[in-house]
């Protein structure tokens, strides 16, 4: 079962000479073309479209005939009463003009069907309306406002009330008209934000800049059945990460121990915690620490199983991890039989760069027993070229300086972040990487020779 419950939308439009709406299509704005100041009465104009009138007595088996014709816009009936009809006994089916423009233009086996309710081409006819703003998607007006054969919308997603859109560069001068049309059209919009698509300081946050709504950043979002609150423009929050949230937690079993190393406000912890795993969950930045213990709250998480640290992601993995790892092995914690130790590390843009930490991190004499459970790792990085998966696997080597591809379980491509520039998972197993014998933690030193020689 899916429990996604954020809306995550991804469109792309791109206007062309040959699939122009507005040469197409006698169902979209004209003369709007390049307006960057939302003036919604211009969006108005009349048009005759196709009509058929049926009696009160064959409607509703006429209507499914007529269904794949329908005049479909929004705020817009296709089956109305005939105006100035007192008795109201008879109904107006009104048609698509792209689709049907005169009588012959509807299937011969529907106008067989049709024939057998008495209705032929003298039922027929044409019938002028007005549409307005109110009868046009938010694509069709963007299509019709916004330069021709370019790229016009190149995605967005919600995040509880916050829509949040990356606008190329040629788009800025429309910033207000693009998100005050979102407002309008997406009914549980109230904030439209443009937001940088690169994460650049320290906290993995965004600069933001509210180009339509209410300047607020408090959500609310739902997610593998529970609630995360947090400031949007505070934390790090990706709704299209749901479903790889979702893989993780199905590999986790009661009793497992998750390290979640950049935790965020908690998409991995929390929901790890509420399947009665052990979960120990940090995050750098001040306000995820904080939004990930209100959410542990919200949660009502059993906090004995549920702790959390606000410090640096090295410091967590040699100090708090270490720890835990060594007193395992010494009796000092004790794991369920068969329970596994996973870490996850979504930081994609650093997260391999950490891997280097794990490589000799114990060693024998501080473990009494050799450790008999699997510590799993998944470690996110972005993958520039044409074979995202060997791209992935080379930075895992190049930051553990050798070769452990026999200790990589799986790579996973989850998902196109932009042209040839992937999103992937390694997964390993890293039990061998992360001990080492007392002579490797402590060479001899080098003898006066090789010094001179060095």
């Amino acid at each position: 079962m899916n429990l996604c419950f954020v809306r995550n939308i991804i469109y792309i439009f791109k206007s062309s000479s040959r699939m122009s709406s507005s040469s197409l299509s006698s169902l979209v704005p004209r003369g709007v073309r390049g307006m960057k100041i939302l003036d919604r009465k211009n969006f108005s104009r009349y048009i005759k479209v196709p009509i058929l009138k049926v009696s009160d007595e064959y409607l509703s088996k006429v209507t499914q005939i007529c269904k794949p014709y329908f005049l479909k816009l929004e705020n817009f009936k296709p089956v109305q009463s005939v105006p100035g009809n007192i008795e109201n006994s008879s109904k107006y089916i009104y048609f698509d003009p792209d689709k049907v423009d005169k009588w012959s233009d509807i299937a011969k086996e529907d106008q067989t069907k049709l024939d057998n309710y008495d209705i032929s081409e003298k039922d027929f006819d044409k019938h002028e309306i007005q549409l307005t703003y109110d009868n046009f998607k938010y694509d069709t007006i963007f299509k019709s406002v916004l330069p021709e054969n370019e790229e016009i919308v190149s995605g967005f997603s919600q995040i509880g009330h916050i829509i949040h859109l990356n606008l190329r560069e040629h788009l800025l001068e429309y910033s207000q008209l693009i998100g005050q049309v979102l407002v309008d059209k997406i009914k549980t919009c109230r904030t439209v934000v443009n937001k940088s698509n690169i994460i650049d300081n320290t906290y993995r946050n965004f600069s933001m800049e509210v180009i339509a709504g209410d300047k607020d950043f408090m959500v609310t979002v739902k997610e593998n059945r529970c609630n995360f609150t947090f400031d949007f423009s505070k934390v790090y929050w990706n709704p299209r990460l749901c479903k790889e949230h979702e893989r993780i937690l199905e590999l986790l079993q009661s009793g497992d121990v998750l390290f979640d190393v950049f935790c965020g406000v908690g998409p991995f912890a929390i929901p790890a915690a509420k399947h009665k795993c052990r979960v120990f969950a940090n995050d750098l930045n001040p306000e995820s620490f904080k939004w990930l213990n209100h959410n542990a709250k919200i949660n009502k998480l059993n906090m004995n199983n549920f702790k959390s640290y606000n410090i640096d992601g090295k410091d967590f993995l040699c100090n708090n991890f270490k720890t835990f790892i060594i007193d395992c092995c010494n009796g000092t914690e004790k794991l369920e039989p068969g329970a596994k130790i996973h870490l996850t590390m979504n930081l994609p843009a650093l997260a391999v760069e950490f891997l280097r930490h794990f490589k000799g991190l114990i060693s024998e004499s501080a473990a009494e027993n050799k450790l008999t459970n699997d510590i799993i790792v998944y470690v996110y990085c972005f993958a520039n070229g044409d074979d995202p998966y060997s791209v992935a696997k080379s930075m895992i080597n190049d930051n553990l300086g050798e070769n452990i591809s026999k200790h990589i379980l799986e790579v996973f491509k989850v998902r196109n972040v932009s042209p040839k520039k992937e999103m992937m998972r390694v997964t390993l197993k890293i039990n061998d990487i992360l001990f080492q014998s007392d002579a490797e933690a402590n060479p001899e030193p080098p003898n006066k020779k090789q010094c001179l020689d060095s």
